[in-house]
């Protein structure tokens, strides 16, 4: 096999010259993304909970505000790559995973943020 047909550069998944896996790698990938998110989530929702007791000033608001925002960014960058795995052929996505690591790392820092308030 000299290179790639021109099928394969369009969508990896489409050529018979290329040996897919069965989707276990896909599969698990997916799967991380999840168990990431369902984290954020627990954190963000930690992140709410100081806005809701009595006398809470603006700076509790702000961070409420903030870890929502930021975890809605981080469901949305799972799931599009969770789609971009169910529909073609698993690749590395740059973009997407240093997306991901800034929004977790805001996330953690808001986390932080809310721990010393």
């Amino acid at each position: 096999m000299s290179g790639p047909c021109a099928e394969h550069r369009q969508d990896p998944g489409a050529c018979g010259e290329v040996r897919r896996d069965p989707g276990a790698s896909a599969e698990r990938t997916r799967l991380a993304w999840r168990r990431t998110g369902l984290s954020a989530a627990v954190v963000a929702l930690l992140a709410v909970r100081p806005a809701f007791r009595p006398g809470a000033g603006p700076a509790e608001w702000l961070a409420t505000a903030a870890s929502m925002v930021t975890w809605a960014g981080v469901v949305g960058v799972a799931l599009h790559r969770a789609r971009e795995l169910r529909t073609r052929f698993p690749g590395p996505a740059p973009r997407a995973i240093r997306a991901y690591a800034v929004l977790v790392t805001a996330l953690a820092m808001l986390g932080c943020w809310v721990v010393m308030l």
